[in-house]
């Protein structure tokens, strides 16, 4: 197969698909969580409906295109692609994507808004455009381009899930009920993550997990004016700092808590180590920082473990503190705050929750009445070792199309579809990593 003609036919067919795909940017296909009564409003259906018609329309000989729909949860688009002719594999290639998407917001400097697609310069911009609404596209336009250029695939099924941005609850019973139709898959392209740079093709070997839980502390039954009471009563916003300070060093950042903590495996030190010397200065060129403002540390190193292998806690919400213009000299009742622990890729999330409550409603300063409300857990995620084959293959299609080595690198977010899978595809009764699918979420950078 001419690397030259597939590289310029993917080119032409990706031009031919960026109509469609700024189409679906137009489409409002707010997840599940965010837009409740998303069966109602249609907007996930649309977007399904979307994609099936665009992709019923490439060029994918035998391929079964359908919908599944399990009762009260949202739909499932599947893309079976049976194998290419000349192909010897028996086994299945899955990739995956979403089709539901996070709110718009506001800040949309770069177009008019968030559901109106814009191009500049050689990027597009609008809600779900990366996130994920290429998926489909580009894992469609690989394989038809594949077989124009005269290439061969095994048998490869898409799925595009509707409640990825909800963190995939409807996931697991359709990859149940979906069991035997994906038969033996040995390779997960997972097009949902992103890279370091536009200059090499990215591995993404691990990503966090997710811990949340909203707590109140509460030392009144009602507020009362801070003449009479402020000094005998604790301050609930007082003991809420005491016990976060049991989670974490409000001065370094680190957790504090044990279990939430683990050794960084050396392969993927090896892998952060790599992505560091090719991306120097990278966290500081990524984040909007205020002038002056410091990173947690000067080791660029330790700068990407923060972000992929090490625990972290931001505070996301706040109840119970009424706005400063409303604020009265009152000794409030009480104090929530929505507390969110970014976890390492091997800590057990549910583990991980029995200890956060436990030190946070063991032992209460002063009495105060302590709850813990609104529990979210997800799973990260460890790449098992590159198989020999996959490792050459990356560096084939590195080197013949980059032109530069490939790197590898750990996410610090989620992708709850790569531990919800990975987890299935153990046999059961059976450790043995010879029965994992060989899972890895690959980015493969395409401008428009």
């Amino acid at each position: 197969m001419d690397h030259t003609v597939l590289r310029e036919t993917i080119d032409q067919r990706w031009r031919a698909a960026l109509p469609a795909l700024m189409d679906f940017v137009r489409i409002p296909a707010l997840s599940p969580a965010f837009d409740p009564q998303w069966a109602e409003n249609g907007h996930i259906d649309a977007a399904v409906t979307h994609l099936q018609t665009w992709i019923s329309g490439r060029n994918l000989p035998g391929a079964d295109i359908f919908v599944e729909r399990l009762p009260n949860l949202s739909p499932l688009l599947v893309v079976d692609v049976p194998a290419s002719a000349g192909a010897t594999s028996t086994k299945t290639v899955l990739l995956y994507g979403h089709l539901d998407k996070q709110p718009g917001l506001d800040g949309w400097t770069h177009s008019d808004g968030p559901w109106d697609p814009t191009i500049k310069g050689d990027r597009l911009y609008g809600r779900g455009a990366v996130d994920d609404g290429y998926a489909g596209f580009s894992a469609v336009t690989a394989l038809e381009s594949l077989l124009a250029a005269n290439g061969e695939h095994p048998r490869c099924v898409l799925l595009l899930e509707t409640s990825e941005e909800s963190g995939s609850p409807d996931l697991p019973a359709y990859l149940t009920h979906l069991t035997d139709r994906l038969g033996d898959v040995s390779l997960v392209v997972c097009l949902d993550s992103g890279a370091g740079d536009y200059e090499r093709m990215w591995l993404t070997t691990s990503l966090r997990g997710l811990a949340s839980v909203s707590l109140t502390v509460s030392t009144l039954k009602s507020g009362v004016h801070s003449g009479m009471a402020g000094g005998p009563v604790a301050s609930s916003f007082r003991i809420t700092r005491q016990l976060l300070d049991r989670v974490e060093d409000s001065a370094t950042g680190r957790i504090l808590i044990p279990e939430l903590n683990v050794p960084v495996p050396a392969d993927r030190l090896k892998e952060t180590q790599g992505a560091a010397e090719t991306l120097p200065g990278a966290w500081r060129f990524v984040l909007p920082l205020q002038d002056g403002v410091e990173l947690d540390s000067a080791d660029e190193v330790e700068q990407h473990l923060l972000n992929t292998w090490r625990p972290a806690l931001e505070i996301i919400g706040a109840e119970g503190l009424p706005p400063v213009a409303d604020a009265g000299n009152v000794l409030r009742p009480s104090t929530t705050l929505r507390l969110s622990f970014r976890l390492p890729p091997t800590v057990d999330a549910d583990r991980a929750i029995e200890t956060i409550v436990a030190t946070l409603t063991t032992d209460v300063p002063r009495g105060a009445v302590v709850t813990v409300t609104d529990i979210e857990a997800a799973n990260g995620w460890n790449a098992p070792t590159t198989a020999p084959w996959l490792h050459d293959a990356l560096t084939e299609v590195s080197d013949t199309v980059f032109h530069n080595p490939w790197r590898a690198m750990g996410v610090g977010g989620s992708i709850p579809f790569m531990a919800c899978f990975t987890r299935r595809t153990q046999t059961p009764n059976s450790s043995s990593p010879e029965r994992w699918a060989q899972t890895a979420t690959l980015t493969f950078p395409m401008n428009p």
